[in-house]
């Protein structure tokens, strides 16, 4: 009786500290501590605390232990994810809805696939410290089981540590704003968005009346089409992102001006061979903001060259260069935009519709079955049935044009339960 009492002081404690934007569930349990602790007030405050969060990431955590110094808090939560699909009208081999997969021509062998999977399901820790000289110390460590090529192996996601407002580790790219994505069931999420996360250092700032900014180094992830005479080799420069931000309504609306240098380096085979480097950059627009009542819209617009690994749709198949007519690399144009509106009916229940593309170009000479864009379409429904248990239901529609003109489509039904702990 004792440590429930305690536990309900200590969240009626956080309530009155925390900003508006801090999010305090009412299930919070302390397994152990001193939950009496003043120390520990501001401490468990930070730990529910949203810094460029996106739907697809993990609430509060539900277990807190706390010591009894009050110097440290230790989180423990996660949630288990369970989806349930249908493709129809063109199939995508894949749990995840990658509109670059789709078969062009269209395939009638896979005009239909039933499939399921639990592989999203994600735990983390994240400990807190009491204020120090050089800071608070927040450690953040998320796992998720798609390791294994697909399968149920255990997969890093983020793995950092803050001090003060300093970050070191694996976490979303300082490029992608979390905030700004679209909610989704499809766990790849839209064609267009930028969502990398890299190996990072970043500076972020405090508010100065509403305007913040960050910028990092991070460790590139580089994948190249290459030609006869030209290879990839280890990267030797981070890339450098960096935006400046305007918030309001208590940092739940903002607007944030992004953009990314990168210093790609390659083997030109060619003669005596030599490594060379081509430059690439990308900008991006991004915004969430309430409009009236529940109805906010949110998105981006992203555009730059040599930035495919940081778009949904373009990551991993090799477009960060790409052949030119001499026979060297180059970094071609790449544009990625999501456009979406949400409407919250209650805390509990919310529904959401987005749009989003993703483009290559400048890929003159490459061969016909060469990536032109991709096109995402997606309407779902969320509700909270009981507080940690949410249900979802999603309808998306995704095509692929290739540059010779020839495309393909699909079409999925999923269904999704979703229990955090």
């Amino acid at each position: 009786m004792k440590k429930t009492v305690l536990s309900f002081a200590l969240l009626g404690a956080v309530a009155a500290v925390a900003q508006p934007t801090d999010s305090i569930p009412d299930r919070a349990v302390i397994v152990s501590g001193d939950a009496s602790h003043p120390d520990h007030i501001a401490n468990v405050a930070m730990m529910y605390k949203h810094i460029n969060q996106a739907f697809e990431d993990p609430a509060a955590p539900r277990f807190l232990f706390l010591d009894k110094k009050g110097a440290v808090a230790l989180g423990i939560g996660g949630y288990v994810k369970a989806v349930g699909e249908y493709d129809f009208c063109g199939a995508i081999d894949n749990n995840s809805f990658v509109t670059n997969e789709i078969p062009v021509p269209f395939d009638p062998s896979q005009r239909q696939r039933f499939g399921a999977t639990a592989a999203h399901s994600s735990i983390f820790l994240k400990l807190v410290t009491r204020q120090t000289s050089v800071g608070r110390i927040i450690v953040y460590v998320q796992t998720n089981f798609t390791g294994d090529n697909g399968g149920y192996g255990l997969k890093l996601k983020q793995a950092y540590v803050s001090v003060g407002h300093v970050t070191l580790g694996k976490m979303r790219s300082t490029f992608a704003d979390g905030p700004a994505m679209a909610p989704t069931v499809d766990d790849q999420g839209p064609s267009g968005q930028t969502s990398a996360k890299n190996m990072s250092v970043q500076y972020a700032s405090p508010s100065y009346g509403g305007f913040s900014y960050a910028v990092s180094a991070e460790l590139p992830s580089a994948d190249y089409t290459t030609g006869s005479e030209t290879r990839e080799i280890n990267q030797r420069f981070p890339d450098i992102p960096a935006y400046v931000q305007y918030g309001w309504s208590g940092g739940d609306s903002h607007v944030r001006l992004s953009g990314i240098l990168r210093q790609l380096s390659y083997r030109d085979e060619s003669g005596s061979g030599a490594n060379r480097f081509a430059t690439g950059w990308g900008v991006q627009l991004s915004a969430v903001s309430g409009i009236a009542g529940g109805l906010k819209i949110f998105g981006h617009y992203t555009y730059g060259k040599g930035i495919a690994s940081y778009i949904n749709d373009l990551e991993g198949i090799g477009y960060d260069l790409v052949p030119d007519c001499a026979g060297k690399l180059k970094a071609p144009g790449s544009s990625g935009w999501t456009a979406g509106l949400q409407y919250d009916f209650s805390p509990k229940f919310f529904v959401s519709a987005s749009y989003s593309r993703a483009q290559l170009y400048n890929s003159d000479g490459m061969a016909d079955d060469t990536y032109r864009y991709g096109q995402y379409v997606v309407a779902n429904a969320f509700y909270n049935i009981l507080g940690d248990l949410r249900v979802g239901a999603e309808y998306v529609h995704g095509t692929r044009k290739n540059i010779d003109g020839s495309g393909g489509h699909a079409n999925r039904l999923e269904a999704m339960v979703q229990y955090s702990f």
